[in-house]
């Protein structure tokens, strides 16, 4: 199975629609935590949330497009990009 990474970057300013949307997108990623391999904020200098990074394992890009774009932060706008690229987990390596 093809794994991929999921980069997400905020809007500026977007703290507050973020913070509303929390419990939702927490939601939503727990519905999927057989395809995660790790999960969580990007963070700024600052240490404040700027974006996501999801690292899964889906069987297509298709499929890793549906579930990004099912995100409640998604449809709240909340993401100035989203990019999805194929990934390889090298280190350490899975069982």
């Amino acid at each position: 199975m093809p794994d991929f990474a999921i980069t997400c970057l905020d809007k500026p300013d977007a703290g507050s629609l973020r913070a509303d949307t929390r419990p939702a997108h927490l939601e939503y990623i727990a519905t999927k935590t057989d395809d995660l391999i790790v999960a969580g904020p990007l963070l700024d200098d600052a240490d404040a949330p700027m974006g996501s990074l999801i690292i899964c394992a889906f069987a297509s890009r298709e499929e890793a497009e549906t579930f990004a774009a099912g995100d409640p932060y998604a449809k709240a706008g909340l993401f100035a990009s989203v990019t999805i690229t194929p990934w390889r987990q090298v280190y350490p390596p899975r069982s």
